[in-house]
């Protein structure tokens, strides 16, 4: 698992909208789009709920968010 996908998997969550996400990171959607996906396979579990162009954090992305921002938080301290 590496942090820039971490904090890809943050932004994503925080925006739930890959495009968005993409242009605060400034990187094209389409990696966003698989950066978030080897992160689920590499997890075994979905991290978002997917309805047509729209994503919103299930109860394992919400958990692995938890995570997530106090990982980078004490990365970051």
């Amino acid at each position: 698992m590496e942090l820039l996908a971490l904090r890809c998997f943050q932004v994503v969550a925080r925006h739930e909208h890959i495009s968005r996400a993409a242009a605060e990171l400034r990187v094209a959607q389409p990696s966003v789009s698989r950066t978030i996906a080897r992160l689920e396979a590499e997890l075994g579990v979905e991290l978002f709920e997917r309805r047509g162009r729209r994503i919103r954090l299930n109860r394992h992305g919400a958990a692995f968010l938890r995570r997530v921002d106090r990982a980078l938080g004490e990365l970051a301290d």
